[in-house]
């Protein structure tokens, strides 16, 4: 497949989309993100992933879904393994136009999708677009879509307003409408990154290849976020949240920056001296471990691209 030069888009009416969901033991929020789905003003496809939940989380999930929308994997290969084997479940038989990588701790609006895809209708160079995500059950924006990312200073972050798209470093992929075009020559989400960091390493590669990103602001995605690994912002991040943002930090930073000790050291090091200096111990603990891990095989950081689908 050759993608160097724009190639027709179908009307956004037309347009195919298949919407990935991954649910590892949390089918409640799962459902309620499906019932949300049911309610899309633009057609979809859904697919869920099982990624090694309890045996009984998948039954309930089989009460819900048609035995083809459903992919049990038999343990967590991690938040993004999973999706990419959401992906090439939902191209198996047909590739659609369009993958919705969706979280399912959201519930979306009936328009969100079909915002989505009138905005990559628009940008025919367009590999990716956005949502605006909420606090789930409130009128707090999370993130207008995306945000910026320091390779000198290791630091990241999301924005809560509307910004020119061509400053926005990534997108988030709590909600993230995938061109497949585009997917089809930059290949799929970095297997590395257990969970965290892939999307923001997936638009880097995007725009490298030629690609733009985009915001949908009329797209809105409501979010509970880091459900899996209980993150509780009000008092402090989990030890699971910690280790494995810290291992995925590391990795993006041998992968994308210049000088990977200087934003490691300026960002996760000072991260860790504040958790430090809260006496946040099994927390910071955490954090050591999860840099090591992200360390151990320095041989193994040079780039990488996931398989074609």
């Amino acid at each position: 497949m050759t993608e160097s030069s724009p190639s027709h888009r179908p009307a956004a009416d037309t347009a195919t989309v298949t919407t990935v969901l991954v649910n590892y033991n949390q089918t409640d929020l799962t459902v309620a993100c499906l019932q949300s789905l049911r309610q899309l003003t633009h057609p979809s496809r859904v697919v869920v992933v099982d990624n090694g939940s309890r045996p009984e989380q998948v039954e309930r999930l089989r009460t819900h879904l048609q035995p083809h929308d459903l992919l049990v994997l038999p343990e967590n290969v991690g938040f993004t393994a999973a999706n990419n084997a959401g992906m090439r479940f939902a191209c198996r038989d047909t590739r659609p136009d369009f993958i919705w990588m969706l979280n399912n701790d959201t519930v979306a609006h009936p328009h969100a999708l079909g915002a989505l895809v009138e905005q990559a209708r628009q940008q025919p160079r367009c590999g990716a677009v956005a949502s605006v995500l909420f606090d789930m059950g409130t009128d707090n924006i999370q993130a207008f879509g995306g945000g910026y990312v320091g390779l000198w200073n290791g630091r990241s972050v999301m924005v809560t307003r509307p910004v020119p798209e061509q400053e926005l470093d990534f997108l988030s992929g709590t909600s993230l409408l995938i061109d497949m075009r585009a997917a089809g020559q930059t290949g799929l989400l970095d297997e590395r990154y257990f969970m965290y960091w892939e999307d923001v390493d997936f638009c880097l590669r995007l725009r490298r290849a030629g690609w733009t990103l985009a915001v949908a602001p009329d797209s809105k995605v409501w979010h509970v976020g880091a459900a899996s690994t209980g993150v509780n912002t009000r008092t402090r991040k989990s030890e699971a949240f910690e280790r494995v943002f810290s291992q995925s930090t590391v990795r993006f930073y041998l992968c994308h920056a210049p000088l990977p000790a200087v934003p490691l050291a300026r960002g996760l090091g000072w991260y860790l001296i504040k958790r430090v200096l809260r006496g946040h111990w099994p927390q910071a603990r955490a954090i050591v471990q999860g840099s090591l891990s992200g360390l151990r095989h320095p041989q193994g950081m040079t780039k990488r691209m996931t398989q074609k689908y």
